[in-house]
């Protein structure tokens, strides 16, 4: 039986369209160039990264956007009988089961508000801290069905449900899980590690402090381009975004900070994770039998540990130099599963993704002080539990186009979603969870209010890094009034840019999609972009990407928190988005799209326990 997962997106659907300009809430969208440009005034990239690199990437970004009038390039249609495995395995790895249980370490269970103003004190890691870390942030959430159809969903979102973000922990040696300090692979489906190979006590000892372990994620790039075809890169990175955010909450609910060890070139990565695959790009797309595409390209290492031991340093060039020398001898247990018979190799993604490893770096590795969040009342919360929170996020399908959103509630989710925290400038990257990242924020919200209470409906931009208001307001329409609106607290970077009913705008942007416009508000999230990549290097594509989702991710806990639900929007239609701001080139570019409101159920649907499941890969 052919099992067939739920999907929320539909790029592969096209819209014609008789005209060249388009008018929306009184504002006319032209056609803009998109060309980079590599101007002479431009600051020169480092010497680490190649013009060729950033060339390609402006390549891949500018090939992969959507349009009015025609999409990114992708399948004409699904091979069904050719979808991938969502669960990677180990064969022959020795499994080590976590506990499947919804019993709280926290007692009482902390509340989802109590989160953003300060951490529990520190647990120790144990086989309980380890399953409730996983249990919260990467496993299974529920498994649905509806008449021959079933699907898993998991905590962690992901587009269309696809999943192709793999986690690997290395730990010490953890009492009835594991009698040596380890590498493991994390199974969702069994909520269990698969042991990979036993490494030397000392290499964490020596290198970090104690009570501390690393998280190490990786994609697989041909889950997300067996749907999405040339654009899977982008989501794939996404879901990075997704997954940091989460582990960043699991882990502050154990009293746990993150931080991205993000001077690691790749090759490090691969050392620590095993996954060296020996991948060669191909230069042209390709059909057939592939199974070398099934590989995982390694993302991203964080380090997980106890908050208040102070400051620490992390030498990179050391850390580098032992996971050379310890992980390239070690003995890699289990054989990584096929995922599908056949495949089609996007040539382009893979040459992006070439072009955005990242070397060895001296960055700076800093462990500041988690600041609090701005709080307006808790009611706005309703009392909701944490772990209830994490593990009930769902993505909404479609929405009532009725509830109304208080303006008090709006103004308290945007407060979550700024990265220093209550009354700071905005810029630095301090509150949980965007304190996992070390660099300024990069990423900012294009609003589309629909229904809220209180407020005027039209579109407001929420500035995230201050330093760049300045520019964003030059590089903008001039008709944009760039006033505070009405009852907005002074510590929320929020502007009123036009008054009007956008929802028509909103649902056009969004590829036509219906859920854009009938929520109480939906967002485009505009990145910092060619600048950034210019400053910062060509690897810093992805990583604009990983904010997006770690934004995303704390949009979703907020709309369920507040008791209604959310949805990302992968599909928008890039450019026209940039029109609407008045934004030229490449400058400042559209990342990621979402929506919040209040979910239609479907009936038809019947949800299942996420443990113990069906016994199937889905």
């Amino acid at each position: 039986m052919q099992l067939h997962l739920h999907y929320r997106f539909f790029p592969s659907l096209h819209f014609a369209s008789p005209a060249t300009t388009f008018r929306f809430a009184n504002c006319k969208l032209r056609k803009i160039s998109t060309t980079s440009s590599m101007s002479s005034s431009s600051s020169a990239p480092p010497s680490s990264s190649s013009e060729e690199d950033l060339n390609q990437v402006i390549k891949y970004h500018n090939q992969t956007k959507h349009n009015f009038f025609n999409y990114a390039k992708g399948p004409n249609g699904l091979d069904w009988a050719n979808q991938p495995n969502p669960f990677r395995r180990y064969i022959s790895s020795p499994l080590l089961p976590l506990e499947q249980t919804e019993s709280l370490i926290n007692e009482p269970p902390l509340s989802y508000s109590s989160l953003f103003h300060s951490l529990p004190s520190s647990k120790p890691i144990t086989h309980s801290t380890i399953s409730q870390f996983f249990y919260d942030s990467l496993a299974l959430s529920a498994w649905k069905t509806t008449g021959f159809s079933t699907w898993s969903l998991r905590v962690n979102p992901s587009s269309g449900n696809l999943h192709p973000t793999e986690a690997y922990i290395i730990s010490p040696k953890i009492s009835s899980l594991c009698n040596s300090s380890f590498v493991a692979h994390y199974a969702p489906k069994q909520h269990s590690l698969e042991l990979r190979a036993e490494i030397p006590e000392v290499f964490l000892q020596n290198l970090f402090p104690e009570g501390s372990f690393l998280i190490g994620f990786s994609s697989i790039f041909w889950r997300e381009a067996w749907k999405y075809g040339e654009r899977a890169f982008r989501y794939c990175n996404h879901d990075v975004g997704h997954a940091i955010g989460a582990v960043t909450i699991a882990a502050g609910e154990l009293g746990w900070d993150v931080k991205i060890l993000d001077g690691l070139g790749y090759s490090d990565l691969e050392k620590l994770m095993g996954l060296g695959s020996g991948f060669k790009v191909p230069s042209v797309r390709k059909k057939g039998k592939l199974p070398e595409i099934e590989f995982e390209h390694p993302d991203c290492a964080l380090v997980v540990f106890p908050i208040g031991i102070g400051e620490f340093s992390v030498d990179y060039e050391k850390l580098s130099l032992k996971i050379s020398e310890v992980f390239s001898e070690l003995e890699w247990k289990g054989k990584a599963n096929a995922l599908s018979k056949e495949h089609v190799c996007w040539d382009v993604i893979y040459k992006t993704a070439e072009s955005v490893k990242k070397p060895l770096t001296r960055d700076g590795f800093c462990v500041n002080s988690l600041q609090r969040s701005g709080l307006i009342s808790d009611e706005v919360y309703r009392e909701s539990k944490l772990r209830e929170i994490i593990r009930k996020r769902r993505s909404a399908v479609d929405m009532d186009k009725k509830y109304e959103m208080e303006r008090e509630t709006f103004y308290q989710i945007l407060l979550h979603c700024l990265p220093s925290g209550e009354g700071e400038k905005q810029g630095k990257q301090l509150a949980l969870p965007f304190g996992v990242l070390p660099w300024d924020a990069e990423v900012h919200a294009l609003l589309f209010v629909h229904r809220v209470n209180g407020l005027k409906k039209g579109s407001y931009f929420l500035v995230r890094n201050e330093d760049h208001f300045d520019e964003i307001k030059r590089l903008t329409r001039n008709e944009f009034e760039w006033e505070k609106p009405e009852g907005c607290p002074a510590d929320l970077p929020l502007y009123r840019l036009a008054l009007g009913d956008h929802a028509a705008l909103a649902q056009r942007l969004s590829c036509h999609q219906e859920i854009a416009s009938d929520g109480c508000f939906s967002l485009g999230m505009v990145a910092r972009f060619e600048l950034t990549l210019r400053e910062k290097n060509a690897w810093m594509y992805p990583r604009l990407f990983w904010e997006t989702g770690i934004l995303g991710q704390v949009l979703y806990l907020e709309a369920h928190a507040v008791g209604i639900s959310a949805t990302g929007i992968g599909c928008y239609f890039d450019d026209p988005v940039h029109s609407y701001l008045g934004l030229q080139g490449l400058e400042y570019q559209s990342l990621y799209h979402f929506t919040v409101g209040s979910p239609v159920v479907d009936k038809r649907i019947m949800s299942l326990p996420a443990y113990p499941g069906p016994d199937m890969d889905a």
